[in-house]
């Protein structure tokens, strides 16, 4: 993959290039552009799609050890990301963390639409079980590390406690390898990890919230239909904050939508785009839909 040096550290991203309208798909905490690969090859027939890997604990060389990687510095980061590339016009699409909704009002002058997947949002932070179980560990001596063993065994790390919960597809035990692999291999990994985990703050979200209703630009809130950690309630409230905003849930899937319904979710994605056109970019992106 390319890469690009950015203040945090070295950068990997795929670029499927080519002249169409700029998708950019957003990770989550502990997974890399490989969640989003079937949404990938689904939408890279019509537009250019960058997917960054963000330093979130499956990146393969660690960050700057003075690097801010709290959700803030992430969404920094992602925001230097896209003016580095000279992304402009970006349909930005988040899945799990929800450190985009940090970009409104701050970093967000290069984004045309927003597209947000089964995040973390409101009140709901840490998320779930998982979320404050990881929460916890991050905040005792070795309590990570220890957590972080559990993902040697598929077996475990399939646990609806765990892993397994975010995803009605059971996961296959390379992509568990792949993800936590780095983490389990470095410690330079694991500590990045671990600023994300304990930069959080309670009310981070909800202050973020207060931000959203300046967002007019086009906004699409797609929501697991099955999800624990992040209730569809959530995603319904996200979405009437958002003034030019459509809500829908995504069926047959939790939190990890691209992993689970790659292809309802696509299909949404594109009639979004379609239905929100950018001057001069007329409509008519309708690939498989």
């Amino acid at each position: 993959m390319p890469e690009i040096e950015l203040s945090a550290g070295p950068i990997d991203y795929v670029d499927t290039g080519g002249d169409g309208p700029v998708m950019v798909l957003v990770h989550g905490l502990g997974f890399d552009e490989s969640v989003w690969a079937d949404v990938t090859r689904e939408l890279c027939g019509d537009f250019r799609v960058v997917v960054p890997v963000q330093p979130l604990g499956s990146h393969r060389r660690p960050m700057r050890p003075d690097a801010d990687l709290s959700a803030h510095g992430i969404a920094a980061l992602l925001g230097e990301f896209l003016e580095r590339l000279d992304l402009r016009e970006v349909t930005l699409v988040q899945n799990d963390t929800g450190t985009a909704q940090l970009m409104v009002g701050v970093h967000d002058e290069r984004i045309a639409r927003l597209v947000l997947t089964s995040c973390e949002a409101l009140d709901n932070y840490p998320p779930g079980l998982q979320g404050k179980t990881l929460e916890r560990a991050a905040r005792i001596p070795g309590g990570l590390f220890l957590l972080l063993q559990s993902f040697r065994s598929p077996a475990l790390a399939r646990m609806r406690t765990s892993l397994g919960g975010m995803a009605k597809k059971r996961i296959p035990k390379e992509l568990i390898a792949r993800w936590y692999g780095p983490l389990l291999r470095s410690r330079e990994i694991r500590r990045d990890f671990a600023k994300f985990c304990r930069g959080g703050e309670p009310d981070c979200y909800l202050r973020a919230a207060e931000r959203l209703p300046s967002f007019t630009r086009p906004a699409l809130v797609a929501w697991g239909a099955e999800d624990r950690m992040m209730p569809p309630a959530t995603g319904r409230r996200l979405a009437e904050l958002l003034p030019d905003c459509r809500y829908v849930e995504i069926p047959d899937a939790r939190t990890l939508v691209p992993l689970d319904n790659p292809a309802a979710l696509t299909a949404e994605i594109r009639r979004f785009v379609e239905e929100n056109p950018l001057p001069g970019e007329g409509r008519g992106i309708q690939g498989g839909v």
